[in-house]
């Protein structure tokens, strides 16, 4: 029986994770996050406490109780221009709470399954594999390289996932995601400025949280990439959304990264090379056009 405790519950990945895991007859789940449980009304079942990971003695008192087998640690402030203006929020969600989660499982054996990201790289040579040099141009991506060499020196058993620009529909949740981002622009007649010069591999969030559980279920240890295989564009992901719904796609207009005046840099081509995860946890992701179904599918049920 694997014990997961999950961090961050709340979020998209968090969200999902919990609706992957609670119906497993050979998983015993704890979801945790800051505040109130946003799953309560639609996962009624689910076991939650309230967890600070920035709150040392919070952690501590709750991995001390609940003693899990497994951690797997999804909060983070993602808000990649957030961290660029708010430089100590960042540390401290960032790199002071894996400290925090790694000094718990240290102390109690816990084995750490810790979420990374792309925006480690400059992204000048993507895609890359699990052995690339990392160089981040960004302070989020410097704040995630940080919390990467925390739990590489960590003694307990861990793991390291790095993902790549994650999308999906969460439960009472203010962000959106591009997918209907575009949709809804389109239906509503709107013209859409699209970057054609930033590759990923984008990552339906089904996916990462399949990605979690084979490393939770493997037992892996050290780092693997988990993302979507394809490598698009934004210009090219807005395309394919358009021919999903059927809309106008004379309405996505191209432009360059350079138009769009933002507080982070941006790399340019990233993307992740995914062999390692396929061979190792059995990983196999979604195609972007299968993850714009589920996401629609998702989107109208919630309506």
């Amino acid at each position: 029986m694997k014990k997961v405790l999950i961090t961050g519950s709340n979020g998209l990945l968090g969200q999902k994770l919990a609706e992957l895991l609670l119906p497993r007859t050979d998983v015993e789940l704890l979801a945790t996050s800051r505040g109130e449980n946003k799953l309560a009304e639609v996962l009624p079942t689910l076991p939650f406490r309230s967890m600070d990971v920035t709150d040392p003695l919070q952690v501590e008192e709750v991995v001390s109780e609940y003693r899990p087998t497994h951690i797997i640690h999804t909060a983070a402030m993602t808000n990649v221009d957030q961290c660029e203006t708010d430089h100590e929020g960042a540390l401290k969600l960032n790199r002071d709470a894996v400290q925090y989660l790694v000094n718990a499982c240290e102390k109690y054996n816990v084995h750490l399954v810790h979420l990374s990201t792309d925006f480690i790289f400059d992204g000048e040579d993507g895609p890359y594999d699990e052995e690339a040099e990392a160089n981040p141009i960004s302070f989020y991506g410097e704040t995630k390289l940080m919390a990467e060499e925390i739990v590489k020196n960590a003694s307990c058993k861990w793991a390291i996932l790095r993902t790549v620009l994650v999308y999906g529909v969460a439960h009472n949740y203010g962000r959106t995601n591009i997918v209907l981002w575009v949709r809804d622009n389109l239906q509503a007649g709107k013209v859409i400025k699209v970057v054609t010069d930033q590759f990923r591999t984008p990552t339906l969030a089904e996916d990462l949280a399949m990605g979690c559980w084979l490393a939770v279920k493997h037992d892996a240890e050290g780092i693997y990439n988990i993302s979507g295989s394809e490598m698009l564009t934004p210009y090219d992901m807005a395309m394919q959304v358009a021919d999903y719904f059927a809309l106008d796609k004379s309405l996505i207009d191209k432009a360059d990264a350079s138009t769009f005046s933002q507080p982070a840099k941006r790399p340019p081509r990233t993307g992740f090379d995914i062999s390692k995860a396929q061979k190792e946890l059995g990983y196999q992701p979604h195609s972007f056009m299968q993850g714009i179904q589920m996401v629609a599918e998702q989107a109208e049920a919630i309506l």
